[in-house]
């Protein structure tokens, strides 16, 4: 969750007035963790703040939905396929904190307290997340950060929480940076490796202020770069937009122990439609992004379930490598996006592209492509590719000659997604 707009500067300021101190020293993030991208199960998107769980038993941010979840990515098969996080986001806490200042979940909601459930989590194989906000507030209104940096940090080691997300409602955007860096050196020192979602680049790309990404490097194993995801493919289509329009300037600075992130995977929820499910995932395994599902897991139908556990795509995404991609061309309003990624073939790196369709104009739209002009595919020593359909994984490949055109047709909204071997043999390819 991030900020609601409407907060005025004077309030943002008020509320972190009251606990501030410099900071003296900076400690670059080492804790060996985010190598490739996180990928896990996330509340926010889905279930929001719903806490009546009278009314609303099985989506209320409860005990019992985190528990509900760890075991469907268990029986489901989402953890084997590397989906390894349960993270709550906001509205889980107490009003209040108790007397001695540390955080207190809602009684009536985790009735066994924070460290249970982190321990019921961890029991089936999984790692437990948990938000906080750096601010006076959470974005819902609930205890922030500040004055409690240290005590904070430590409570959420001793409850064994493995990923947490700090958001920046109620925080000065031009001093939250100073607070971020603070509670990650305090994470640190609790000897607990936790992985350090970041928020402040959304704030800050908001009000006009480019972040330092030097700085978000040492401190934050991922960071929101825009806006909270809506459930709509208008929302992807939006997010996806700011990262093409913006990718020279943070590609650059994404890849293993520290990820651009631009929010959960929507897939399976009301908002996408198939093709549109293939779209999102599509453009997030090319940005290599974070694939964080926010959806009732057991709701999901067949066919996007397929997706979310595609064995292809999923290996993509988490290249080792961790280049992110990028949007190389638009022809007809199909947009193409290529990121490099391994296996490397003499000296050339296999190329996932994607073809994304920003047309709805009734039927599938055919577009052809010179492989080096449109697509970017332009070594001089490539003879030709082997070209692999992701969403089709049980599909032989094709091959392709480099001075060919290359020619897919592409559902309306939907995208179509290829790993492109390269062929450097002096052996021609007969085909």
């Amino acid at each position: 969750m991030e900020v609601n707009r409407g907060v005025t500067k004077f309030l943002l300021a008020a509320c972190i007035a009251l606990c501030r101190f410099s900071v003296t020293t900076v400690e670059a993030l080492d804790n060996g963790l985010a190598l490739t991208p996180p990928m896990g199960w996330m509340s926010w998107e889905r279930y929001r703040c719903i806490t009546d769980c009278k009314r609303y038993p099985d989506e209320c941010i409860s005990e019992r939905l985190f528990k509900r979840m760890a075991d469907l990515l268990v029986s489901e098969g989402y953890r084997d396929a590397g989906y390894e996080y349960v993270n709550i986001d906001d509205c889980w806490m107490a009003e209040e904190r108790d007397e001695d200042g540390i955080l207190q979940p809602d009684k009536e909601r985790f009735p066994n307290g924070i460290k249970h459930l982190a321990d019921y989590i961890h029991d089936r194989g999984l790692k437990f997340g948990i938000y906080q906000d750096i601010g006076t507030k959470t974005c819902a209104g609930y205890p922030g950060m500040v004055g409690y940096f240290k005590l904070d940090a430590q409570t959420f080691a001793d409850w064994g929480v493995d990923f947490i997300k700090i958001d920046g409602c109620y925080a000065d955007v031009e001093l939250m940076v100073e607070d971020y860096i603070r509670f990650g050196r305090y994470m640190n020192e609790t000897g607990r490796p936790i992985l350090y979602s970041c928020s402040w680049p959304a704030y800050q790309e908001y009000d006009g202020i480019i972040p330092d990404y030097e700085q978000l490097k040492e401190t934050c194993n991922m960071w929101r770069n825009w806006g909270d995801i809506e459930d709509s493919h208008q929302s992807v289509v939006e997010i996806t937009k700011y990262f093409s329009d913006h990718q020279n300037r943070i590609i650059p600075h994404s890849g293993p122990t520290h990820w651009n992130d631009p929010d959960t995977l929507i897939l399976g929820n009301y908002g996408l439609s198939y093709d549109q499910s293939k779209s999102q995932l599509a453009v997030w395994t090319v940005l290599a992004a974070p694939l964080l599902i926010s959806n009732d897991l057991s709701k999901v139908t067949p066919e996007v379930k397929d997706l979310l556990l595609n064995p292809e795509i999923i290996a993509a995404n988490q290249d080792r490598l961790g280049i992110q991609g990028r949007l190389v061309k638009k022809v007809d309003k199909i947009e193409i996006w290529k990121r490099p990624i391994l296996p490397k073939i003499g000296s050339e790196l296999t190329q996932v592209v994607a073809f994304v369709s920003r047309r709805a104009d009734g039927a599938p739209y055919a577009v052809k492509v010179d492989l080096r002009t449109d697509v970017g595919l332009n070594s001089t020593i490539v003879r030709a590719y082997k070209v692999y359909d992701l969403f089709e994984t049980k599909g032989k490949p094709s091959y392709v000659r480099v001075k060919d055109h290359f020619e897919t047709r592409i559902n309306p909204t939907g995208a179509n997604l290829y790993r492109f071997v390269p062929i450097v043999s002096t052996d021609f390819i007969r085909f």
